[in-house]
């Protein structure tokens, strides 16, 4: 048998110079006995195998080599990490029994490779031992028939990749966005627990199980929140866990604020299946759930290590994304809670000022009320009229007790409404009628502050189901808040069908509204600060309390305002009583509300009628002339016949 040892310095034998270089895989071919193996030794080699493996050690790009009828196997330097521990072993041996566990992917391919026909596969999934135990990795590669001096398929060149990282890294970053995405709804920390389970089936081969324990601060126990990939009654999982208790390194994780590694649990698993392959998984990671500016931990992660990977560096980093994804659901979770207890404690003070303003509001009305009747009955009395003195006193006292009782109407209604309890009988009524007897209560304010007034009511074809009491303070407000902001120029109010609706509007070119306060204007209590109306008086629960009645009639209210030129608001109510408790519809009644309705007009008009100068300073001549309305106000005039009031 002839040697095939090296000559130096000269260089190879003749016949061997094929073998030049090849780094350490090019040494160790040529150092190996391979008159042992069924290629006999390198002397022999046909020259199409020479060929090959001369190219393969050459490349930089992993290459593996395998000849004969048992596939045996040469490979470059850049092959040699995909061996692992199978080097060198795996140099000249049988291809089949090296991969044997690569097989049931890649052997088709391979056979098919050996009748002359190429494959290329991509990213294909497979399952090497190649350190110890099963691992799980991807390759790009392909299968190419080599030709021998006969023509017939001599071997296979086998160039392939690794892309293991890159698989496992997409795979993980879809898992934990979607899971990412399903605990950002989460708003309880068993919440967190159901989203885990129900996103553990994505991360189910990175993640074989997954514990979600939350530390209780009164009991000091930890709870079980949330589980997946593990049974309920394995001892593992118990539901409840004392913080030092063996099952997990819990206390060991809160005192070093990190992370801890629980090897050896394959034995504890024993008897249980747990992920998705035959093997239990024998490793798992202890994270704690701490928040930013927190001492103690708010909880406790378990995650298990997948029974085919080993723990690198791109497997932990996808461990702490996991505990992070978690902590951020957590974080928002406390936040949540923390605006929800606020939000309990502002509507517990909220339900309090309510009953507060209802009580007093009742505890004012009803004195009101009885101050009330006999100043109407000495104001009317024409028995025994009041001298002037006496009348001017009793005059001031009335308006200020009516303006009081507008006031604690308002208050009271609005309490009914914050509790439920408002009382609304919806009758048909002539509407077009009804709002043009409110709106001549008006007249004589508008009259007296200066202002054109214009009433343009057009008849509806059907009536319309109010409350009356709520239309008139839904009438009396709009009026009320036109007057109070126009200080020259006109106030236009219109009632008239629109589409399917029917529409009341109150139009003034009073001071307007800024476009930064328009969406504000129907809160509660909000008042536009330095707006230059008449008085600086006002509660702010006005233009709220009418958004209140008008929902209460299933219809809608807007505004539109340009400051400086004026303000709009429309009512829209719809036609008939579908929309309307059915409980609550009434026969019509023309006078049911009539004293009442005379007493909320008067205690509207007597306020606004204070906010003009004193007679004395009134000027005298005649009011402003009527005001041409801004452009952006629609001025198209309703259909007649309609009732029409105009005070110029």
């Amino acid at each position: 048998m002839s040697e095939t040892t090296l000559v130096a310095p000269d260089g190879l034998q003749s016949d061997l110079n094929w073998l030049a270089g090849g780094g350490e895989m090019g040494a160790l071919i040529r150092s190996m006995d391979w008159s042992g193996t069924p290629l006999g030794p390198l002397d022999r080699w046909p020259q199409s195998l020479r060929t090959t493996v001369s190219l393969c050690l050459s490349s930089t790009f992993p290459i593996l080599v395998c000849w004969g009828e048992q596939d045996i196997q040469i490979y470059n330097d850049a092959y040699r990490p995909i061996c692992g521990d199978l080097h060198p072993r795996s140099m000249g041996g049988p291809f089949k029994e090296i991969w044997a566990t690569a097989l049931p992917v890649v052997g088709e391919a391979f056979d098919r490779a050996h009748k002359g026909e190429g494959a290329y596969i991509r990213d294909q999934r497979m399952f090497l031992d190649r350190h110890g135990y099963l691992e799980e990795a991807f390759m790009t590669f392909s299968f190419s028939p080599i030709r021998d001096e006969s023509g017939a398929v001599g071997g296979i060149f086998h160039p392939i990749t690794e892309t293991t990282a890159q698989v496992l890294g997409a795979r993980r970053t879809r898992g934990l966005r979607e899971l990412s995405d399903a605990l950002a709804s989460a708003r309880s920390a068993s919440e967190i627990g159901r989203q885990l389970a129900a996103g553990h089936a994505a991360l189910a081969e990175d993640l074989p199980f997954v514990l979600f324990y939350q530390h209780d601060a009164v009991t000091g126990q930890l709870l079980l929140r949330g589980r997946a990939g593990i049974d309920g009654h394995c001892a593992l999982a118990p539901a409840t866990l004392a913080l030092d208790d063996a099952v997990w390194p819990f206390a060991r994780a809160a005192a070093g604020r990190g992370t801890r590694r629980v090897d050896g649990l394959a034995a504890r698993f024993a008897g249980v299946r747990c992920g998705t392959y035959d093997e239990a998984p024998g490793t798992a990671l202890v994270m704690p759930v701490i928040l930013p500016g927190q001492v103690e931990p708010y909880g406790y992660l378990v995650a298990g290590v997948s029974a085919r990977r080993a723990i690198d560096a791109d497997y932990r980093n996808f461990y702490d994304l996991l505990a992070a994804a978690v902590g951020t659901a957590v974080g928002n979770v406390t936040a949540y809670e923390l605006e929800q207890r606020r939000a309990e404690e502002l509507a517990k003070i909220d339900r309090a000022k309510t009953a507060f303003f209802s009580n007093v509001s009742h505890e004012f009305r009803t004195p009101l009320t009885l101050i009330l009747g006999p100043l109407d009955d000495a104001l009317a009395d024409a028995d025994e009229p009041l001298g002037p003195a006496q009348r001017q006193r009793l005059d001031l006292t009335h308006r200020n007790a009516l303006r009081l009782l507008k006031l604690v109407n308002s208050l009271l209604d609005f309490s009914r409404i914050e509790a439920g309890r408002v009382q609304a009988s919806y009758q048909p009524v002539d509407l077009a009628r009804l709002t043009t007897d409110l709106a001549g209560v008006f007249e004589s304010a508008m009259a007296r502050g200066g202002l054109a007034y214009r009433v343009e009511t057009e008849a509806l074809e059907a009536p319309v189901f109010v409350d009356r009491d709520m239309w008139e303070k839904i009438v009396f407000n709009l009026l009320s808040n036109a007057f109070k902001f126009t200080l020259e120029g006109s106030v236009t109010l219109r009632l008239a069908r629109h589409g399917s609706m029917v529409r009341l509007s109150v139009i003034d070119t009073g001071i307007g509204i800024p476009a930064s306060q328009v969406e504000r204007v129907f809160e509660r209590f909000h008042r536009v600060e330095g707006a230059a109306g008449r008085t600086y008086e006002g509660t702010g629960i006005g233009l709220a309390l009418m958004q209140e009645l008008v929902w209460l009639h299933g219809g809608s209210i807007a505004v539109h305002s340009v400051e400086g030129e004026g303000t709009r608001f429309d009512v829209d109510l719809p036609f008939g009583h579908a929309h309307l408790p059915a409980d609550r519809i009434m026969p019509a009644s023309a006078s049911a509300h009539e004293k009442e309705g005379q007493r909320l007009g008067a205690a509207f008009v007597e306020e606004a009628l204070r906010w003009l100068p004193d007679e004395a300073g009134v000027p005298a001549g005649p009011v402003s002339a009527v005001v041409p309305l801004p452009a952006w106000i629609s001025q198209a005039p309703p259909p007649d016949p309609r009732p029409r009031i105009l005070v110029a």
